[in-house]
């Protein structure tokens, strides 16, 4: 038996569709546990690239299992979108497996998003739009519709009538805008089930039976630990939990059923959106590592923020989720720069402190405190070994691991499978 989660453990868009690409090579099941079209992960096959938003990263190796849990909430139309667009590349989709206990994203959850982001005005979160925060309101004020409602016409009719006409009196009196026929997303949502049917099942049974056949488990988080809704930095966060305790509420797989937690970790740090970022870097640098990186959001196609590594965040993540291993991505992004930094520690009211405060305004107020260490000139993206790599980014991977206490298990040097070095292998 091995089930392994990989999770982000900065702001979210560190790589972990790459990471967890390369390791379903070896997995049998891929499991996506929470999120929704929120998220997405590009994936760069040979000379092919791969977007996904709600299809967990294995779905390009044929035979793989891939899940859909039922922490994700789906969105049945950019679902359906999805499978469409891998079908027209010959993408085998006879192993994808939905929850029948995930929630749907239904089109007033998208239109309250719009609304509620708006009326923030200044003090807006930066949501994807996608309607994700409305549908987990839902699920949680017990008035959400899951994928078990969806296959049933008449279960489904009969929410319908009562939630639209309840969110009709939110969007005519609150927002001043235009309603919701129930009858048409009924119509609309019918034809959705007939084509998801094949997928649906109790996914929970499916994993533990998988995990007790001592098959190899994949968990993938969308996001990073630092937008997680308990422990990220909050209002700024998503609406569900990247963190490692997700992977267990989002798929039914008990917490003594994991063997390792992985945290995917960029090079530099980015997130996306409003919110307070230490590190932050707002000069030439941080626009030079922005076009390199190609640090533009997967699902948005927003400019990322960017910044130093912090090193409070890392531990703040290893400590949240018992990471195992790290995997460090796009470190050749930083090549060419005669040095580079990582902030190991925030100044606050002239007092260092080595860990995250959880009162925003406090954040705010950190400044960064910089380590200083040599850059490369060399290229690492098509360099083989890591026995080959210069000598300063040896340092920076072991510095990485140092100011952390957890060891780098893999490091990657470009989007495909070939640029992904093993230190220790996690299959």
């Amino acid at each position: 038996m091995s089930t392994v989660v990989v999770l982000g453990s900065q702001w979210g868009d560190e790589g972990k569709g790459k990471i967890t690409d390369f390791l379903a090579a070896k997995a049998n099941v891929v499991v996506r546990y929470q999120g929704g079209t929120n998220a997405g992960h590009t994936l760069a096959v040979g000379q092919e690239i791969f977007k996904l938003h709600q299809i967990p990263s294995g779905i390009l190796y044929p035979g793989k299992v891939c899940v859909i849990g039922n922490g994700v909430v789906l969105d049945p139309a950019a679902l359906l979108t999805e499978i469409s667009a891998l079908k027209r590349r010959n993408i085998d989709l006879a192993g994808l497996r939905i929850s029948d206990r995930a929630h749907l994203v239904m089109p007033y959850h998208k239109k309250l998003d719009e609304l509620e982001e708006m009326r923030r005005g200044t003090g807006k979160i930066g949501t994807t739009l996608r309607g994700i925060g409305p549908a987990y309101m839902d699920k949680v004020s017990r008035n959400g519709v899951r994928i078990a409602d969806l296959l049933d016409e008449r279960e489904l009719q009969d929410k319908l009538t009562g939630l639209v006409e309840e969110k009709n009196l939110l969007l005519t009196r609150i927002y001043d805008a235009e309603p919701f026929a129930a009858g048409r997303i009924f119509e609309e949502f019918r034809r959705y089930a007939e084509e998801i049917r094949p997928h649906v099942t109790d996914t929970s049974l499916l994993l533990n039976g998988a995990i007790d056949r001592g098959e190899k488990i994949l968990l993938e988080g969308a996001q990073g630990t630092m937008l997680d809704l308990d422990h990220g930095t909050y209002p700024y966060v998503t609406s569900s939990s990247p963190a490692v305790g997700g992977a267990c509420t989002g798929t039914g797989i008990a917490p003594s059923r994991i063997n390792k937690v992985v945290g995917v970790v960029k090079a530099y740090t980015t997130r996306v959106g409003d919110g307070p970022f230490p590190s932050e870097l707002k000069d030439r640098i941080g626009d030079r590592i922005r076009e390199v990186g190609r640090e533009y959001g997967t699902t948005t196609g927003r400019p990322r923020r960017i910044g130093w590594l912090d090193a409070n965040v890392l531990r703040y993540a290893c400590r949240i989720n018992a990471l195992n291993f790290l995997a460090l991505t796009l470190l050749d992004v930083l090549g060419g720069l005669e040095t580079v930094k990582i902030c190991t520690a925030y100044r606050y009211h002239g007092q260092e402190i080595t860990h995250i405060p959880a009162s925003l305004r406090t954040l705010e107020q950190c400044e960064p405190v910089f380590e200083e260490l040599p850059g490369w000139q060399e290229d690492l993206s098509e360099i083989d070994s890591l026995a080959d790599f210069p000598s300063a980014a040896r340092r920076y991977i072991q510095r990485v691991a140092e100011l952390t206490g957890t060891p780098v298990a893999i490091v990657s040097v470009g989007p495909n499978r070939h640029q992904t070095k093993v230190l220790h292998e996690l299959f």
